[in-house]
Protein backbone atom coordinates (compact mmCIF):
# COMPACT_ATOMS: atom_id res chain seq x y z
CA UNK A 1 0.00 0.00 0.00
CA UNK A 2 1.49 3.34 -1.20
CA UNK A 3 1.28 5.16 2.46
CA UNK A 4 2.77 9.05 2.76
CA UNK A 5 0.32 9.88 5.53
CA UNK A 6 -1.49 8.77 8.61
CA UNK A 7 -4.69 10.70 8.09
CA UNK A 8 -7.55 9.07 6.03
CA UNK A 9 -6.45 10.32 2.63
CA UNK A 10 -3.16 9.58 3.12
CA UNK A 11 -2.72 6.48 0.97
CA UNK A 12 -3.46 5.18 -2.67
CA UNK A 13 -6.41 3.14 -1.86
CA UNK A 14 -7.99 6.33 -0.40
CA UNK A 15 -7.20 8.87 -3.06
CA UNK A 16 -8.37 6.23 -5.69
CA UNK A 17 -12.09 5.85 -4.10
CA UNK A 18 -11.47 9.98 -4.10
CA UNK A 19 -11.61 10.41 -7.40
CA UNK A 20 -14.22 7.75 -7.92
CA UNK A 21 -16.64 10.05 -5.34
CA UNK A 22 -17.10 12.53 -8.02
CA UNK A 23 -19.13 9.98 -10.01
CA UNK A 24 -21.81 10.17 -7.65
CA UNK A 25 -24.59 12.62 -6.74
CA UNK A 26 -25.30 10.99 -3.54
CA UNK A 27 -24.12 9.12 -0.49
CA UNK A 28 -24.22 5.82 -2.62
CA UNK A 29 -20.23 5.28 -2.57
CA UNK A 30 -19.73 5.83 0.85
CA UNK A 31 -22.64 4.26 2.16
CA UNK A 32 -21.69 1.03 -0.49
CA UNK A 33 -17.95 1.52 1.14
CA UNK A 34 -18.89 0.90 4.02
CA UNK A 35 -21.33 -1.72 3.90
CA UNK A 36 -17.94 -3.67 2.30
CA UNK A 37 -16.64 -3.53 5.49
CA UNK A 38 -19.71 -4.42 7.81
CA UNK A 39 -20.36 -7.25 5.47
CA UNK A 40 -16.97 -8.39 5.00
CA UNK A 41 -17.19 -12.75 6.18
CA UNK A 42 -13.30 -12.62 5.52
CA UNK A 43 -11.76 -13.78 8.34
CA UNK A 44 -9.43 -10.81 8.07
CA UNK A 45 -10.79 -7.47 7.00
CA UNK A 46 -8.64 -6.45 4.05
CA UNK A 47 -6.44 -3.30 3.71
CA UNK A 48 -7.97 -1.99 0.75
CA UNK A 49 -11.29 -1.81 1.92
CA UNK A 50 -10.78 -0.55 5.56
CA UNK A 51 -8.82 2.15 4.02
CA UNK A 52 -11.69 3.60 1.30
CA UNK A 53 -13.64 3.13 4.46
CA UNK A 54 -11.63 5.57 6.20
CA UNK A 55 -12.12 8.26 3.42
CA UNK A 56 -15.80 7.80 3.54
CA UNK A 57 -15.90 8.33 7.29
CA UNK A 58 -14.08 11.62 6.49
CA UNK A 59 -16.45 12.62 3.82
CA UNK A 60 -18.92 11.80 6.48
CA UNK A 61 -17.19 14.39 9.19
CA UNK A 62 -16.72 16.77 6.35
CA UNK A 63 -20.43 16.54 5.60
CA UNK A 64 -20.97 16.69 9.57
CA UNK A 65 -19.13 19.75 9.14
CA UNK A 66 -16.08 18.37 11.37
CA UNK A 67 -13.40 18.26 8.86
CA UNK A 68 -10.01 17.34 9.88
CA UNK A 69 -6.97 19.33 8.95
CA UNK A 70 -6.86 20.80 5.84
CA UNK A 71 -4.83 19.31 3.09
CA UNK A 72 -4.54 19.84 -0.23
CA UNK A 73 -4.87 16.27 -1.54
CA UNK A 74 -8.24 16.56 0.00
CA UNK A 75 -9.41 19.81 -1.96
CA UNK A 76 -11.48 17.70 -4.33
CA UNK A 77 -13.29 15.69 -1.78
CA UNK A 78 -13.85 18.81 -0.07
CA UNK A 79 -15.77 20.46 -3.65
CA UNK A 80 -17.77 17.26 -3.12
CA UNK A 81 -18.68 18.01 0.30
CA UNK A 82 -19.49 21.96 -0.72
CA UNK A 83 -21.85 20.20 -3.47
CA UNK A 84 -23.32 17.70 -1.93
CA UNK A 85 -26.84 18.10 -0.70
CA UNK A 86 -27.28 14.92 1.25
CA UNK A 87 -27.38 14.71 4.82
CA UNK A 88 -25.69 12.13 6.97
CA UNK A 89 -28.95 9.85 8.25
CA UNK A 90 -28.70 8.08 11.79
CA UNK A 91 -28.70 4.67 9.76
CA UNK A 92 -25.60 6.38 8.20
CA UNK A 93 -23.94 6.91 11.45
CA UNK A 94 -24.63 3.48 12.72
CA UNK A 95 -23.06 1.94 9.83
CA UNK A 96 -20.11 4.46 10.63
CA UNK A 97 -19.82 2.88 13.83
CA UNK A 98 -19.99 -0.49 12.81
CA UNK A 99 -17.21 -0.15 10.54
CA UNK A 100 -15.04 1.98 12.58
CA UNK A 101 -15.00 -1.34 14.88
CA UNK A 102 -14.51 -3.68 12.37
CA UNK A 103 -11.48 -1.29 11.15
CA UNK A 104 -9.81 -1.33 14.64
CA UNK A 105 -10.46 -5.02 15.63
CA UNK A 106 -7.44 -7.32 15.56
CA UNK A 107 -8.73 -8.85 12.27
CA UNK A 108 -8.01 -5.82 10.52
CA UNK A 109 -4.76 -5.79 8.13
CA UNK A 110 -4.81 -2.29 8.27
CA UNK A 111 -4.56 -2.08 11.75
CA UNK A 112 -1.92 -4.64 11.75
CA UNK A 113 -0.05 -2.99 9.25
CA UNK A 114 -0.17 0.04 11.48
CA UNK A 115 0.87 -2.30 14.14
CA UNK A 116 3.58 -3.24 12.93
CA UNK A 117 5.31 0.35 12.46
CA UNK A 118 6.52 2.62 14.87
CA UNK A 119 3.06 5.19 14.37
CA UNK A 120 0.88 2.48 15.20
CA UNK A 121 -0.15 4.97 18.46
CA UNK A 122 -0.49 7.68 16.12
CA UNK A 123 -2.72 6.25 13.94
CA UNK A 124 -4.91 5.31 16.22
CA UNK A 125 -5.10 8.83 17.94
CA UNK A 126 -5.95 9.43 14.22
CA UNK A 127 -8.68 7.36 13.93
CA UNK A 128 -9.93 8.18 17.31
CA UNK A 129 -10.11 11.74 16.12
CA UNK A 130 -11.98 10.76 13.27
CA UNK A 131 -14.16 8.57 15.36
CA UNK A 132 -14.78 11.65 17.37
CA UNK A 133 -15.73 13.51 14.43
CA UNK A 134 -18.05 11.62 12.90
CA UNK A 135 -19.41 10.38 16.23
CA UNK A 136 -19.57 12.39 18.52
CA UNK A 137 -19.99 11.83 22.07
CA UNK A 138 -21.48 8.37 21.48
CA UNK A 139 -17.82 7.29 19.79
Amino acid sequence: MGTWALDAFGNDYAMDWAQDLHDYKTLELVETTLDNVIDSTQAELEAPFAAEALAALEVIARLLGRPGEDDPATAEVDEWVAACKKKVTPPLLDKARLAFDKIVAETSELRQLWQDSEHFTDWQADVADLRQRVLGKEA
